[in-house]
C-alpha cells in the first residue's frame, strides 16, 4: 500500500488535465455543485497562467493523480505580506485517511511561505467533520462566520 510519504506534490502543469479533471469533478460531487464546463476551462487556464494570483498541485501516486489542491494570493489590509486562500482541497475517496490532505496542506503552506504570505487560510462547510478533525491539528479556527451575497 501506498503511503502518504510515497507521494509527490508538484505543481499543476499543461499536460496535467486529463489527470486533474477527475478530481475536479469530484470535488464538485462532493459539495453538490455542478460548476459549468466553460468556469472549469476558465479555472484550468488561470491554473496554468503565471500572471494570475491562482496556484494548483496535484499529488501523484506513480501515474495516478490522487489529490488537488488550489489557492489563491491576496492583499490584505491587515499585513504587509499577502494571504493565500486555500480555495479546494480534494483527496479521491479510496486514498482519504492516510495523510494525503495534510500533505497538500503543507505544501500550500511552504508555497506560501516561500511567496513571502503572512497567511494561509480556508473555509469548509459545517458537516465536514472528518476534514475538520485533521484541521483542527494543523491550523486555529478563526471564530469568524461567512456570509456571502451571489451576484449572478
Amino acid at each position: 500500500m501506498t503511503t502518504a510519504t510515497d507521494i509527490q506534490i508538484r505543481p499543476i502543469g499543461p499536460g496535467d488535465r486529463e489527470a486533474w479533471h477527475p478530481l475536479w469533478r469530484g470535488y464538485q460531487a462532493f459539495y453538490r455543485v455542478d460548476i459549468p464546463e466553460t468556469t472549469t476551462d476558465v479555472t484550468w487556464s488561470r491554473l496554468l497562467d503565471p500572471a494570475e494570483p491562482v496556484s494548483g498541485a496535484l499529488a501523484w501516486d506513480g501515474a495516478e493523480a490522487v489529490g488537488l489542491v488550489h489557492w489563491i494570493r491576496h492583499r490584505s489590509c491587515w499585513t504587509v505580506g499577502d494571504y493565500a486562500y486555500l480555495q479546494d482541497l480534494f483527496v479521491a475517496e479510496a486514498r482519504r485517511g492516510a495523510g494525503l490532505g495534510r500533505n497538500l496542506i503543507m505544501h500550500v503552506y511552504t508555497t506560501a511561505a516561500e511567496a513571502g504570505c503572512s497567511r494561509v487560510y480556508w473555509l469548509t462547510h459545517e458537516t465536514n467533520t472528518d476534514a475538520m478533525q485533521l484541521y483542527d491539528r494543523i491550523a486555529e479556527r478563526s471564530g469568524f462566520v461567512q456570509y456571502r451575497k451571489l451576484l449572478g
